[in-house]
């Protein structure tokens, strides 16, 4: 077997790395054996080479697609939701996901998206110069092919038990990372499948996003407090390996956020700043434009939790630059 395969036998559960780009490199999809059938959760972008990995992990897993039952998928990112109508028109299964999280795919990729020209509009507003925001048009379509052909989508709710690997586990939607997210806990085993919601080694990126959560940091911040809650022996993330400190690695996101807004807030005292000022002065200039889209969302998402917190304001200024300002 693919020595990337990683298989929990004990839980009915099996880790497949599904290829993307980097720095990442690749996403964790899980494949849950039970009574009720096969359930594939996250299947990962599409493009030629991840088809091919799957025709691979069905030969190496001996599985038929008609064997897959569901396809569930935590969030809407691309590297998360991207091939499920392929998957699904191959093996015919249904698509599950939270009618929040697919609000979102329509927001970033359906017919009547107006998200690439309102991201454009909301980086110049906020001081991106134009030889990043004149990056942004390819770089937003290059992710169509990787999300098409689109799912026939059916809804999982907060609360729901689903039946995955012979077991029950329950759905939990939180926000932040992404709006809608969907995790499942087995709280027989203490077992967490926490998509992106929680990563063992890197933090999630949370980023303001035009018609979307307009407070994107206080609903992550929000949704690892109620994540804390649960009892997790084994955390099963969407990208890095399974892991055992759940809560200490909630806590470490909780900490890791608020010495970021002390950090901006000490920026500001010196000096109004730009939107891109402020994610220039945390993350530099040697990025590629895909992580600077997130580094440029990822300060406006913490910009905007300072101005809900009270310690900062918004101004307009000359050309039409935000600023913001110490309050």
């Amino acid at each position: 077997m693919n020595s990337q395969i990683e298989a929990w036998e004990e839980y009915g559960l099996t880790r497949v790395p599904v290829s993307m780009a980097p720095p990442l490199r690749y996403v964790n999809s899980y494949v849950l054996r039970g009574e009720e059938g096969i359930t594939i959760i996250d299947p990962g972008p599409h493009t030629a080479a991840t088809e091919a990995e799957w025709r691979e992990f069905m030969r190496e897993l001996k599985l038929d697609p008609k064997d897959v039952s569901s396809i569930i998928i935590t969030h809407h990112h691309p590297d998360h939701y991207g091939l499920a109508g392929y998957l699904q028109q191959w093996s015919g299964a249904p698509v599950y996901m939270s009618h929040r999280a697919h609000e979102e795919t329509l927001r970033m990729w359906g017919a009547a998206s107006t998200m690439n020209e309102d991201l454009l509009k909301l980086y110049r507003e906020h001081g991106m110069p134009a030889d990043w925001t004149a990056q942004l048009p390819a770089h937003m379509e290059s992710f169509m092919p990787q999300v098409n052909p689109t799912a026939e989508v059916s809804y999982i709710h907060e609360g729901d038990q689903i039946r995955m690997g012979g077991q029950s586990w329950r759905a939990i939607e939180t926000a932040g990372h992404a709006p809608g997210h969907l995790s499942f806990y087995d709280e027989r085993r203490g077992l967490m499948l926490c998509g992106d919601a929680v990563l063992p080694q890197i933090s999630p990126n949370v980023s303001l996003m035009p018609g979307s959560d307009p407070q994107p940091l206080e609903s992550f911040m929000n949704s690892l407090r109620r994540l804390e809650q649960y009892e997790v022996a084994l955390a099963f993330p969407g990208h890095r390996r399974p892991f055992s400190h759940f809560a200490e690695r909630i806590s470490m996101l909780l900490k890791h956020h608020e010495e970021r807004l002390e950090v901006i807030a000490a920026m500001l005292a010196k000096q109004p700043l730009s939107g891109f000022a402020v994610c220039t002065g945390l993350f530099g200039t040697g990025l590629g434009i895909h992580q600077m889209r997130f580094a440029m969302s990822e300060a406006l998402a913490h910009l905007v939790e300072l101005e809900r917190r009270g310690y900062a304001v918004q101004i307009p200024a000359e050309g039409e630059t935000a600023l913001f300002v110490q309050k």
